[in-house]
């Protein structure tokens, strides 16, 4: 029924069955939690202890006169999945595999179904420790001739390397059971490069990782490093905002960008504190000042000094930023402002700096160059000013801010297109999109969080791994063709085929974070497998360490200290029906 209606699209996960299981149907749209032992792409069920057997109210349970621990009143952490027993596990797969054998005629089955492969998560209570059950049907066309049993066991985590196993002994092993001759070898390795890259002594919560995937051919012994001539995967998942990122201070100033957003979206604004000593009525006051001398002919050409000082306080911004992320030396005077009350800490101080400005262009005491294209509303007043006059503008409500955020946006979509096309050289096929000004202020800053993000991890590929063109631009290709479909998710992996060669020196001394070997056999529906894998974190999310205290012992940034493992084992099995 659960098939029918997953085919029919009126899936409703999860189902109940006999009170204490829960049964999941799941597609390929959705991540499989079995993935790293089993590699089938279709429509699967996963069985799991149903959630409602573990709930219960301690007050409800209590009798007249027992004491209630504030401790049983705490909510408890319940987010994973659950794991029914060994024994629970292996009785549903004897349901399943006699529904799909067509032998079993005293079933009274008359139009036998292949079912999905079906998963059950087991909560290891057996010796071998079986974390994973598994039976996928075997067919010949439309008929079902067998089953293929899968059995995934997980022992750790260890630091004792003598529990390793010997590849020549699974290999032995594989072709004893599965009675073949000759065996295939196929490795993985998956290296954590942020850290390797990083700072040492510098800890700071964040959910970025860098890392990547090798899979090569013939493995020779356990934990070998991948040669060369690897297949790898770089896979980036970064957040914004580390302050240790040479793009720091261009992210506070997005999030001020953010803060008036939200202002004008609700009418409450988050003011920052004042970066200096200065307030931003007084910089905006002396740079009006400067303009006005200038214009006076009191100086003939810009000072070097100071305009080193307009372009967005460059003094403030990290030295390692100057080679990856120049300033532009092309600010007009909108962006020159924007530099100045970036800092500005309350809604009296903005009004007054536009009061100051708009004062200046009425009476045409500067006449200020501004960049073609700009539609936001100071662009417009500066452009009248060059007629000697301009409409009156009531900076009351939301304008000021309104004001403020469009010339915010304008400077920084310049920011970003410049270092997309300088740094990057990228074509910026879809820069339309991420520099439109047909959407409404919303969506235009919500598409410059965008760009930062992609900037952020451009940054990070050239900073921490050394990134030429060569390897940014196709990666720029691949992040703005996501964004452009899809919404800001900092939490997303973008993934990019490399050479192993390119980050060789960031993983080659260090300790792999997962490693396994696949040993197969067979060809087509008779090909059998087994898989030997370590990994530094549980492999499968519904079982934890029984000795969690060993997890503190690992390694960082390729010490000399022992690195603990989870071993895992996935074993499979043919039963032929005919």
């Amino acid at each position: 029924r659960i098939y029918e209606e997953g085919r029919e699209g009126r899936l409703e996960n999860p189902y109940l069955f006999e009170t204490d299981v829960e049964i999941c149907l799941i597609d390929g749209s959705c991540k499989s939690p079995i993935e790293r032992f089993w590699n089938g792409n279709n429509l699967i069920y996963i069985l799991q202890k149903a959630r409602h057997n573990e709930e219960s109210d301690p007050m409800e349970e209590s009798k007249t006169g027992d004491v209630i621990y504030a401790s049983e009143l705490l909510p408890k952490e319940r987010s994973g999945p659950l794991a029914l027993s060994v024994k629970r596990a292996k009785q549903l797969i004897s349901l399943y595999t006699m529904v799909q054998n067509p032998n079993m005629t005293h079933l009274k089955i008359s139009e036998p179904v292949v079912l999905p492969p079906l998963w059950i998560r087991c909560d290891g209570s057996d010796p071998e420790h079986t974390c994973w059950f598994g039976a996928e049907p075997l067919k010949a066309g439309s008929k079902i001739t067998g089953i293929n049993f899968y059995m995934v066991t997980c022992d750790g985590p260890t630091a004792d390397k003598t529990c390793f196993a010997n590849l020549e002994e699974l290999k032995m092993a594989h072709k004893v059971k599965h009675r073949s001759s000759v065996v295939m070898t196929k490795g993985f390795a998956q290296y954590e490069l942020i850290r390797a890259a990083a700072i040492e002594d510098t800890i700071v919560e964040s959910e970025s990782n860098i890392y990547v995937d090798i899979t090569w051919n013939t493995v020779d012994k356990i934990l070998e490093t991948p040669p060369l001539v690897s297949a790898a995967t770089l896979n980036i998942a970064l957040e914004s905002g580390d302050p240790r990122s040479p793009v720091y201070q261009l992210y506070r100033e997005l999030q001020f960008l953010l803060a008036l957003a939200e202002g004008l979206k609700t009418g409450v604004t988050e003011w920052p504190e004042p970066l200096g000593s200065e307030s931003a009525v007084e910089l905006v006051q002396e740079f009006l000042t400067d303009l006005k001398k200038k214009m006076d002919g009191y100086c003939i050409s810009a000072n070097s000094n100071e305009a080193e000082k307009i372009k967005c306080d460059t003094t403030a911004v990290d030295s390692s930023i100057k080679s990856i992320f120049t300033e532009r030396g092309d600010l007009d005077f909108a962006e020159q402002l924007w530099c100045k009350m970036r800092s500005v800490s309350s809604y009296q101080k903005l009004v007054k700096c536009f009061t100051l400005i708009i004062k200046s262009l009425e009476h045409g005491e500067i006449q200020p160059w501004i960049h073609q294209g700009s539609s936001s509303l100071l662009s417009k007043l500066i452009q009248q000013s060059y007629h000697g006059k301009i409409e009156v503008v009531s900076l009351s409500g939301i304008t000021p801010i309104q004001m403020l955020l469009e010339i915010g946006l304008d400077k920084m979509k310049k920011d970003y297109v410049s270092f997309f096309i300088v740094k990057s050289r990228s074509c910026l096929l879809f820069q339309d999109y991420f520099i439109s000004t047909s959407v409404d202020l919303q969506e235009q800053v919500h598409r410059v969080q965008k760009l930062h993000h992609m900037l952020e991890i451009m940054v990070s590929c050239t900073v921490l791994l050394q990134f030429k063109h060569e390897n940014l631009f196709p990666l720029t290709q691949i992040c703005m063709k996501y964004y452009k479909e899809n919404p800001l998710n900092e939490k997303h992996v973008f993934q990019l085929p490399i050479r192993p060669a390119l980050v060789k020196k960031f993983y080659q001394n260090n300790h792999p974070e997962i490693w396994k070997v696949d040993i197969s056999s067979g060809h087509g529906p008779k090909e059998v497998k087994t898989t030997w894998q370590v990994s530094t974190n549980p492999p499968v999310e519904h079982i934890t360490s029984n000795n969690p205290g060993l997890l503190s012992d690992s390694t960082v940034n390729g010490s000399g200290e022992e690195r603990t493992y989870f071993i895992t084992m996935a074993k499979c099995s043919q039963v032929h029906f005919t």
